[in-house]
């Protein structure tokens, strides 16, 4: 090894950084001899979890991968791609920027958008639309609100500059998440030429570093997210990247600008463990080797060690691998758009990645045994079933009392903030950069953006109750995929693929390992009913909060990216009333069941209790019916019953046009059960008296039970004849509530 100035790393070395003494040992074989500081640091961050998925493999690799509309599966590429027609595909990702965003959630959430985007357009593809999953503490908590106006703040300058609007998400409270909010960002694509892979070919082929500058930012920040994460983790910020969405802006035109040559032969983003992880993982996937010279990276800062260089997770940068003798096309480019593009090395043969720093070899490294399917790390967790899983299952509805004053009920859901409008956080996106999209003022259950030039739309969601998988992780995840899937549906569209982010706790924890073990079985099982493929995404463990004192791991959060095509634009379809006089149906079975509803958790402070009911057969019978309804043209709105039950659906598709509705309930069931339980499977539409005939002789022919609720009024709300207010009125507390809260 021609390495004199490197000291060999020890064991203690090792386990601080986040590597196990037996992982130290494996790398001593792997190598044939003990690691210097530099060579262990890479290890470090490329065994890490999150870049490893070390203790998740095992089960990612049962979820569904195939599918009529896949280009590329999970794990092959920096996104999923799917096939949209004309010779086009989406690319679409979802990933987690916890750990930073808990620490400093500004540049946090920032990053998290301009990570995400990076993975979409080093492929090749134009990102289009940006969606976000956001889950935070107790509101009434300062650091809540802190947390709260840092990450939108943080998500709203970076895309609103980036100029790639946000069209929808979702936000979430609850005290689990006092200490580690969840910040989950998705993004999607057009890719109208070849896609370009993260893949090194050719020996002789110069490698380029291109956009910014290198920092000491983000350093170790792979290691960072894989650890717990407490209140004193505050000491780690230069663990937190820092972004620039105009350098991003202008590294995207260059990029889409070099991706129309023949010069690429593959890129990566630099995301987590920076150059380090896209020299190994380029290297690993096409089978050779590179020789990296630390010294011509450019950097921020003087006197970088190479290790520093090596880890570090500067924004805005990719690494490229270009054909020989193009080299002044690629420099002429990024030039063009002010931006460095450097040559730091060549592709060798061999497998074998040599790093050097001012001609000296510092670390010396074999490629395959750093990522996944290669020698890192794969282990198999211990898992047991919780005690608290039996003891929901035990929840009885007739042990709670039905309040006097359903009224009181439904104002109280309407102040809630997981139900009370987000718009205090989605004003400060930009939706309508770009034109495409199609449901700023037309509102649907999915969003929708324009596929320019064509009679489609593509339409997105992110969908996740944690509460539900929670109380169970196998149903909850279920009713994760289908609410996702009901929503492309309601919106006019036909679900196609998945994307996914999984936040869960401590995996050497057998309960939380127990949680993500259930979520993985109800993924699979539900997206091989829909037929919605899993494209690749994210697993965040150690998300923990501090309560009561002691350590707890946050509700279980598989948040699901989903998106889909609307074949035919002339149906898309929203959720808001659009007539005085219409009628209005509710499509699907209605129970008596309050389990695991804002309403119980909230108005009756239980939490303890199952998921809801949920049959996944039943739910596809009824997506089925809804597409057909939408085919046909026999609904002029859909609007699925999910979190507030079928009172807030209602309330929702009446505030848009400052309509009303005048509703009778089921005699058979509970009241409050059926305003504002949480049955899943259940779609709310509006029907036009003059379609009412051929409706019903569309429903008599399905299998899927129908109802007639009431009718849309001019503004005025009933429920069996008792008056609850004006819809004005009733918006008015929906629309203001999250600001006075955060105020």
């Amino acid at each position: 090894m021609e390495n004199k100035t490197q000291e060999l790393a020890t064991v203690e070395q090792a386990v601080e950084l986040g590597l196990l003494p037996e992982e130290f040992e494996e790398i001593k074989k792997i190598l044939g001899r003990t690691p210097n500081f530099t060579e262990l640091s890479v290890y470090s961050v490329m065994w890490s979890e999150h870049c490893s998925y070390k203790n998740s493999i095992k089960w990612l690799k049962t979820l569904p991968k195939d599918g009529p509309q896949m280009l590329v599966k999970a794990g092959e590429e920096n996104a999923g791609l799917v096939d949209i027609g004309d010779g086009m595909g989406c690319a679409f990702k979802i990933e987690s920027h916890n750990h930073p965003s808990a620490i400093e959630p500004y540049q946090g959430a920032a990053t998290g958008v301009g990570g995400i985007n990076r993975d979409i357009f080093t492929m090749g593809a134009r990102p289009i639309a940006q969606l976000n999953s956001l889950r935070f503490g107790d509101i009434d908590k300062e650091r809540t609100k802190w947390l709260v106006k840092g990450v939108v703040k943080g998500i709203g300058d970076y895309g609103n500059s980036f100029g790639v609007p946000i069209i929808g998400g979702e936000v979430f409270f609850d005290k689990c998440y006092n200490t580690n909010p969840l910040v989950n960002a998705f993004s999607a694509g057009i890719l109208e030429g070849k896609m370009i892979s993260a893949t090194a070919s050719g020996p002789g082929n110069p490698v380029y570093i291109v956009g910014s500058a290198t920092g000491k930012d983000g350093i170790a920040g792979a290691a960072f997210a894989s650890k717990d994460i407490t209140e004193e983790s505050a000491g780690d910020l230069p663990s937190v990247q820092v972004g620039d969405p105009f350098q991003e802006k202008l590294l995207l035109e260059a990029t889409l600008e070099l991706a129309k040559t023949d010069a690429v032969v593959g890129m990566q983003d630099m995301g987590a463990a920076g150059i380090t992880c896209s020299s190994c993982e380029m290297s690993a996937a096409g089978g050779v080797g590179m020789d990296i010279d630390l010294s011509k990276v450019p950097t921020r800062q003087d006197h970088m060690k190479d290790w520093e260089i090596l880890l570090s997770e500067s924004q805005e940068r990719m690494l490229v691998v270009i054909q020989k003798g193009k080299e002044k096309i690629v420099e002429d480019i990024f030039e063009k758009w002010d931006l460095h593009a450097v040559q730091i090395g060549e592709v060798t043969e061999g497998g074998i990645i040599n790093y050097y720093m001012h001609g000296e070899k510092v670390a010396s490294v074999p490629a395959e045994s750093l990522v996944l399917g290669g020698g890192a790390p794969v282990y198999e967790r211990e898992y047991k079933e919780p005690a608290y899983y039996q003891e929901y299952k035990k929840f009885k509805l007739e042990d709670i009392e039905e309040p006097l004053d359903l009224q009181e009920v439904a104002i109280s859901l309407l102040k809630n903030p997981n139900i009370a409008s987000k718009r205090w956080v989605y004003e400060q996106y930009d939706s309508m950069v770009g034109t495409r999209t199609m449901t700023t003022n037309r509102p649907a259950d999915a969003g929708i953006v324009n596929i320019k030039d064509t009679n489609r739309a593509l339409a997105m969601t992110v969908d996740c109750n944690s509460r539900y998988v929670h109380a169970d992780p196998e149903i909850g995840t279920q009713i994760a995929v289908a609410e996702a899937a009901r929503n492309i549906v309601c919106s006019g569209g036909i679900p196609s693929a998945v994307t996914n982010c999984l936040n869960f706790g401590n995996p050497y924890n057998p309960e939380c390992y127990w949680q993500f073990v259930g979520a993985i079985k109800g993924m699979g099982e539900a997206c091989r009913k829909f037929e919605t493929p899993v494209t690749g995404g994210n697993v965040s463990f150690y998300n923990q909060t501090v309560m009561d004192g002691k350590e707890e791991p946050v509700f279980p959060t598989p948040t699901i990216g989903m998106i889909g095509v609307v074949p035919d634009k002339s149906k898309i379809t929203t959720l808001d009333f659009k007539s005085k006089g219409d009628l209005i149906f509710i499509i699907g079975e209605s129970r008596d069941d309050i389990s695991s509803s804002e309403y119980l958790a909230s108005y009756h402070g239980i939490q303890a209790s199952p998921a809801p009911y949920f049959d996944l057969d039943k739910e596809y019978a009824l997506q089925e019916t809804i597409k057909g309804l939408i085919d046909e043209r026999l609904i002029n709105a859909a609007h699925d019953c999910a979190d507030g039950g079928l009172f807030i659906a209602l309330t929702e598709m009446s505030m848009p046009n400052e309509l009303g509705f005048d509703i009778v309930t089921d005699a058979e069931i509970r009241e409050d059960a059926f305003l504002f339980g949480e049955t899943q499977s259940r779609v709310v539409v509006g029907v036009s008296e003059a379609q009412e005939d051929e409706f019903i002789e569309y429903m008599m022919n399905q299998k899927v039970p129908y109802t007639l609720l009431g009718h849309v009024t001019k503004g005025k709300v009933c429920v069996d004849d008792d008056q609850y207010g004006f819809i004005k009125d009733l918006k008015q507390i929906y629309d203001t509530t999250l600001e006075e809260k955060l105020s």
